[in-house]
């Protein structure tokens, strides 16, 4: 299923429901397991973060594994060519060792339609560099994997060129944003979704350029997040 066909649709509630059979007791405890996501808006949201200074001390990309199986490590695609597939608008051919030819895919951040997937990078929302800034220098080294490999929520993860991923780098939204102003509230309820989502911090310069947005073209914006298990 195409994910970006998926982005901003509710739950739909069925009528039938009750003629469906009853879940299993495995299916009961995932969905206790399954923590509910949480509503807010952007400007509440900005609200949650904890600030506290960056420290990059120790950082090198290597401390994060990506990338692995992905969530199927059955089909013979990491996580970045799945991520791929996920948010294909056409969907490409799936070659021997998960080769990619064809497809179609917008990258967001700059609103390019890209027809090679090797023009592509799946880039981090919040990069490693930022997220090792942020708190994850203090993680396990599973955790940090679980982080740089997170298919859990749409907005982690996200297909982009990448001549803009370069352009994004690991800054924050204090030094970078997304040049067209039709996304920069996408944007911004994502970052921000993503930090919650990792108990990630902000530092001070981060907190006020997240406000402007919150307080202004972005009050509208509503931002969804489930902790990350």
């Amino acid at each position: 299923m195409i994910k970006n066909l998926m982005r901003g649709l509710g739950a739909l509630s069925l009528a039938l429901v009750p003629l469906l059979p009853p879940p299993t007791a495995q299916t009961a405890q995932a969905a206790q397991a399954a923590p509910a996501a949480e509503v807010t808006t952007l400007a509440d949201a900005v609200g949650l973060l904890k600030v506290t200074e960056e420290n990059r001390t120790g950082y090198t990309s290597s401390s994060f594994r990506h990338w692995n199986a992905g969530e199927d490590p059955t089909d013979g695609c990491d996580t970045s060519a799945e991520v791929l597939l996920a948010e294909a608008v056409a969907a490409p051919t799936v070659g021997t060792g998960c080769k990619l030819t064809g497809g179609r895919w917008t990258s967001y951040f700059d609103g390019q339609e890209v027809t090679d997937a090797g023009s592509l990078d799946v880039a981090h929302t919040v990069a490693l560099g930022e997220a090792w800034d942020s708190g994850a220098s203090a993680w396990t080294a599973g955790r940090r994997e679980a982080y740089a490999n997170d298919q859990g929520a749409d907005v982690s993860l996200v297909a982009v060129t990448s001549r803009i991923n370069r352009r994004k780098s690991d800054h924050d939204p204090a030094d970078w944003m997304p040049p067209s102003p039709e996304v920069q509230c996408r944007y911004t309820g994502e970052w921000v979704s993503t930090k919650l989502r990792w108990q990630l911090t902000a530092d001070d310069r981060e907190l006020e350029a997240l406000k402007v947005y919150a307080e202004g073209p972005c009050e509208d914006t509503i931002v969804r997040y489930a902790p990350a298990s």
